[in-house]
């Protein structure tokens, strides 16, 4: 055995040669080596004979070989075609169609040779044999019919045309059969060819090809025509915008407006809402050219009816394309189509009781409503709405006050009080709101009825004790009227109250009820009484504000009046830790005493007045980290300040100590006796200690 050579080197090499680079490589040297085909010169007939001996034995042997190559079989009869020897080539053609009759390439190559050589009848039954045999390839006919012509046999040529068309082929096969009759100007010819050929291919770009023949010769009723049955045979069901379109820019070219219109208005009509896109945009395009502006608004507002129902189709329950369709559809000023549009829009009932998606379906019959009453004053129809929706709102779960205060308005401009009354007592029965009954007590009160007011307003109180503008309204009410006595005693039971929403607001009104009366006395009582209840700082402001424009025959005495409740707010907010509310105080009190107050009495005040001081403090977060500082500001008063006298004292005292402790060899000379002073016989400065802001600083 032969020892094999090893590799040492198994890496890979840098340049790749792919497998595909070394067959191409193979070819084109193969190319370069193999020799070009010697000429070969024949002199006589022997040679000739010869020669064509040899070739015939190749093919003969390459057709045994393989008899279903077609490409051996055109070489042979094309070499045969071109030794002169016609005879031998049609044979060979007739062996190859023998082997293989369906191949188009053959018929072709055949009959071509036939009519290159001007063997006219030849060709001629070739094409009849070709197209007996294969009718369905178009290619053949339309070569037969193209020689026909040639040879100016026109009659022969319409004769295999008609009997193409008897195979019913494509459209183009049709176009040809017209086109050739019309460079022979056989009018009705054509027109009879075309319609055959709407009724083999009933299409509508069929139909338009047809009209725009008739027009293009100068047939325009024949055009008008061949539209209006192209409409009827397609009928409502398989009719095309296309078509329309076509029909319409026909007229338009024509002159006639009034036609284009009724046939868009048709159109737009009969055709499905999702195919009249195009439509509606030929349809704008042509008013704007020629309509007026009545004709280009009625363009426009279709279009956008086409747009609303596709909405409104899409989602029944998109109430705003509901409200626009609506307004759209009232400018119309139809009733009939009108009242149907919102019965369609109430009948889409939101799927769930949720008062939320109610809000914008209520809407539609509150419209609806105000329609019938306003537009066409049917008031047993606007009555018979209001019920019906009345009937539909699930009240158990939520209810519309505005829907029975429409309904009881609309009772009363019809005359009927007792409906109206007995409609809002109904609606206080099963769904009490705060809406209803303020609109049942403005109605009464328009009507003048005070002692149904008053039992109104009890219910109301009854319903809802914890509103205090309920409280408010019924005693402006018995103030109006004069019972001064009751709208006292309604505003005490208001204060009792438990739980109120707002009793700020309800004690202003009283106080400012006892001033409009003049019971000052009584006022100073209330404030007494409210601020056992709450120390707010506005309280406090607005009792000394009192007491200054309070009685004006006592002047001199209102004065100290409202410095001594500026005292008392003063005395009271001391305790308290919210020091921005004795500010406001002290600050109110300061612009009191510059307005009536003399200069001593200003100077006692500004004494009190506290200075602002930054400080710094920790950030703890909720978990108790800590997270660094920030800087806040506090507000220091003398009068807490002069509280602890001995703080400084006791500050200095820690100090020497400490010195003491550090430097315990040293003696205390005798003239630093005084813990109060420094080496230098000056008093140290602790404010900072005594503050609790070492780092702060003075603003």
């Amino acid at each position: 055995m032969p020892k094999v050579a090893k590799v040492k080197n198994k890496a890979p090499a840098e340049v790749q040669i792919t497998a595909e680079q070394l067959l191409r490589e193979a070819k084109e040297r193969d190319l370069e080596i193999l020799p070009p085909p010697p000429k070969q010169k024949i002199s006589d007939a022997a040679e000739l004979a010869d020669y064509q001996q040899r070739k015939r034995k190749t093919f003969e042997d390459n057709l045994r070989k393989n008899r279903m190559v077609v490409s051996n079989w055109i070489k042979y009869a094309q070499w045969e075609e071109s030794q002169k020897e016609i005879q031998r080539a049609r044979s060979i053609w007739e062996r190859a169609i023998d082997n293989e009759h369906r191949n188009i390439t053959i018929w072709l190559k055949y009959a071509e040779m036939e009519m290159k050589h001007r063997q006219v009848n030849h060709a001629r039954n070739l094409w009849d044999r070709a197209v007996t045999i294969m009718p369905r390839t178009n290619q053949f006919w339309y070569k037969y019919t193209y020689m026909e012509e040639m040879l100016e046999n026109v009659a022969g040529a319409r004769q295999v045309f008609e009997r193409w068309m008897e195979w019913q082929p494509e459209e183009q096969a049709w176009q040809t059969y017209v086109n050739f009759e019309l460079r022979y100007k056989e009018i009705d010819r054509a027109r009879a060819i075309y319609e055959r050929f709407v009724m083999v291919h009933p299409e509508v770009k069929n139909w338009i090809k047809y009209a725009r023949f008739e027009e293009a010769h100068g047939f325009v009723n024949g055009a008008r025509t061949v539209y209006e049955r192209a409409i009827e045979f397609f009928g409502d069901d398989h009719a095309d915008e296309r078509l329309f379109i076509a029909f319409a820019r026909f007229e338009e070219g024509q002159k006639e407006h009034d036609r284009v219109r009724v046939i868009y208005k048709y159109a737009l009509e009969h055709l499905p809402k999702d195919r009249t896109t195009e439509l509606y945009k030929a349809y704008t395009i042509h008013e704007k050219k020629y309509g007026d502006r009545s004709g280009i608004e009625d363009v426009i507002v279709s279009k956008r009816k086409f747009q609303y129902e596709q909405e409104v189709n899409e989602n029944p329950t998109n109430y705003d394309a509901w409200f626009d369709y609506l307004r759209l559809v009232e400018n119309e000023n139809d009733p009939e189509l009108i009242r149907e549009t919102y019965e369609r829009a109430i009948a889409n009932v939101p799927p769930a009781k949720d008062k939320n998606l109610w809000r914008r379906y209520i809407y539609l019959w509150i419209n609806y409503a105000l329609y019938e009453e306003l537009e066409t004053e049917d008031l047993e129809r606007t009555r018979q709405i209001y019920c019906t929706c009345l009937e539909l709102i699930p009240h158990k779960i939520f209810t519309f006050s505005k829907i029975w205060l429409l309904y009881a308005q609309f009772e009363i401009r019809c005359k009927n009080l007792q409906t109206a009354r007995k409609t809002l007592g109904m609606a206080i029965g099963r769904c009490p709101r705060d809406k209803l009954f303020r609109g049942y007590i403005d109605l009464e009160i328009q009507l003048r009825e005070f002692d149904r007011c008053r039992i109104l307003y009890e219910k109301f109180l009854e319903f809802g004790p914890e509103n205090c503008t309920t409280w408010m309204k019924f005693a402006e009410l018995e103030s109006l009227l004069g019972d001064t006595d009751r709208a006292r005693a309604i505003y005490e039971l208001a204060i009792q109250q438990p739980r109120l929403d707002m009793p700020e607001l309800l004690w202003k009104s009283y106080i400012d009820f006892e001033v409009q009366q003049g019971e000052f006395q009584l006022v100073r009582q209330l404030y007494e009484r409210l601020l056992e209840r709450t120390v707010h700082v506005k309280v406090w402001i607005s009792y000394a504000k009192f007491e200054i424009s309070a009685e004006n025959e006592e002047e001199g005495l209102n004065v100290p009046l409202a410095r001594r409740v500026y005292e008392r707010a003063n005395e009271c907010l001391k305790g308290l830790a919210e020091k921005e509310s004795r500010v406001l105080v002290l600050e109110a009190w300061r612009d009191f005493e510059r307005d009536y107050g003399d200069e001593s009495s200003l100077q006692k005040v500004l004494e009190r007045m506290p200075r602002k001081v930054k400080k710094r403090q920790k950030i703890v977060s909720e978990a108790g980290v800590e997270e660094g500082w920030e800087e806040v500001f506090d507000f220091i008063f003398p009068e807490d300040e002069m509280a602890r006298p001995n703080l400084k004292l006791l500050a200095a005292a820690k100090n020497w100590k400490r010195k003491l402790e550090t430097e315990p060899s040293t003696s205390v000379p005798e003239n630093n006796a005084n813990p109060d002073e420094n080496s230098n016989g000056q008093p140290e400065n602790d404010d900072d200690e005594q503050n609790g802001s070492a780092n702060g600083n003075d603003e």
